[in-house]
């Protein structure tokens, strides 16, 4: 019964993107770090997502650990962010986060921003 636990988690993040996460703190060399994912107004489609490393959860936060990270999610971002995948991907344009929304109903190119 103890997966369904995991898949009653609103928001969860890839084993590549926790990976990735674990590299960044330890070239850190702050084990206190956690990556914060965020949504904000505007980009060209509506809402932008937004990631950045953070020390202290805010109250209210929604954490999700994997591979001995954590995720932080604040409760405003979390309502557009439920059922989502935090995913980490390098190819030609670069390397970059980013989130698989099944809230989104349409995404800009580059896959920063999106619309409900």
């Amino acid at each position: 019964m103890s997966s369904s636990a995991e898949t009653a988690v609103p928001i969860e993040f890839t084993e590549q993107a926790a990976k990735k996460v674990s590299q960044l703190i330890a070239e850190e060399e702050n084990p206190n770090l956690k990556l914060r994912v965020y949504v904000t107004g505007g980009g060209c489609s509506g809402f932008q997502y937004g990631f950045t490393f953070d020390e202290t959860p805010n109250p209210g936060d929604m954490q999700v650990e994997k591979e001995g990270v954590t995720l932080l999610v604040d409760p405003m971002s979390l309502q557009y962010l439920m059922g989502g995948i935090v995913s980490y991907e390098e190819g030609l344009q670069g390397s970059r986060f980013f989130v698989d929304n099944p809230n989104a109903t349409t995404t800009c190119g580059c896959g920063s921003s999106f619309s409900i």
